[in-house]
């Protein structure tokens, strides 16, 4: 760790979100958020029902200057006095990635600091940890629309995977699943706030990769199963039930992925301190935290959650992500380039894709 604080410029455009923050990292690792500003898209996005890509990347063209202004005038700085700045490199969706890195490197060259090129999953990674004292090692999920994970984090960088979704991630089938029950963009709240007083077993969903060993996860057949229901449901308590169906087996098949993972993890860690993170969108589901807290209790694992601003992307933990690599003399030159694909753990990606692998190799 550094003997002076950190003060640390984070930029986030990985997917729809256009965000820049402020972060600073004392002596002693604690963390304070001078300012996040998240700059939204729903509105350009809302009437195809998901994300754009090419939309996606002219708002954070039109959009970066001004978040990012607004941020360093909120922490009351100006370039000056900053140590560093962390962009997004990915993986996500690469017009968009471009976007917040280029401008990063463009400050990073203008003011003569450090820059930290920082995988989003990362990012996540740490997003508890900017509001709670967690310290490394952790076992995390990482749950969110485009990534499904369970990884052991080590320590800065650090990552292990142990499992993770062979198709669909849970975010995404959330999504999916509300565009095809007619709700409004982005659909994982609205089908969350459907479910409400809905009852789960009014639907009968599969369940997934009962028999597969492992903690890897599976959720393109509940959305297959889940949209021809909604193409025969006729009533508002027809579709309240569905949906609280469909959170509820998600949920179930996150808990039960967890509960296998939490054993081997702390059969590997005999008389250690058990932390358990769930971290990412999916994870301010409430349903989501509530079955994921009882399997922690059960565990005897810790159990932490970001606050709910940072569960989805933003960049305080693009910030403090990149804080803490340069506590430990960590940066990347400015040719870092942009990357649709950024698994946390290469060697495991490389060993046992989970998909195919393409011409950028394998994916996340």
């Amino acid at each position: 760790m550094a003997n002076t604080p950190l003060t640390v410029l984070g930029l986030e455009t990985s997917c729809d979100e256009t965000a820049a923050s402020v972060v600073r990292l004392d002596a002693n690792g604690r963390v304070e958020v001078l300012s996040s500003v998240i700059g939204t898209q729903f509105a350009a996005h809302a009437p195809y029902g998901g994300v754009v890509p090419e939309i996606a990347a002219r708002a954070h063209v039109e959009m970066i200057d001004s978040v990012t202004a607004q941020a360093m005038k909120e922490a009351g700085l100006t370039y000056s006095d900053l140590s560093g700045v962390a962009a997004t490199a990915g993986p996500g969706l690469v017009g968009g990635v471009m976007v917040g890195l280029s401008f990063g490197k463009a400050v990073a060259l203008a003011r003569g600091l450090p820059l930290v090129a920082v995988n989003h999953l990362e990012g996540h990674a740490v997003s508890a940890r900017l509001a709670a004292d967690i310290p490394y090692p952790f076992l995390l999920l990482l749950v969110s629309g485009g990534h499904c994970q369970l990884l052991s984090v080590e320590g800065v960088g650090a990552c292990r995977r142990l499992g993770s979704t062979i198709d669909d991630a849970a975010g995404e089938a959330f999504d999916k699943i509300a565009k095809s029950m007619g709700l409004p963009y982005p659909g994982g709240p609205a089908l969350e706030k459907l479910a409400e007083g809905g009852d789960p077993s009014g639907y009968e969903l599969p369940r997934a990769l009962l028999g597969r060993k492992g903690f890897d996860f599976s959720f393109s057949g509940l959305k297959t199963a889940a949209a021809r229901f909604a193409a025969t449901v006729a009533t508002e308590e027809e579709r309240r039930d569905l949906a609280a169906a469909v959170q509820a087996a998600i949920a179930r098949q996150l808990s039960e992925r967890t509960d296998k993972a939490m054993a081997a993890y702390a059969q590997e860690r005999p008389g250690q301190s058990l932390r358990f993170v769930v971290a990412g969108g999916v994870a301010a589901n409430r349903a989501v935290r509530s079955r994921l807290q009882e399997v922690a209790e059960r565990h005897g694992f810790s159990f932490d959650a970001p606050p709910l601003a940072y569960c989805t992307d933003n960049a305080a933990m693009i910030a403090l992500a990149g804080a803490e690599r340069l506590a430990l003399g960590i940066s990347d030159p400015l040719d870092a380039a942009a990357r649709p694909r950024w698994p946390l753990d290469p060697e495991a990606a490389a060993a046992n894709p989970t998909h195919a692998f393409g011409r950028k190799g394998a994916k996340a």
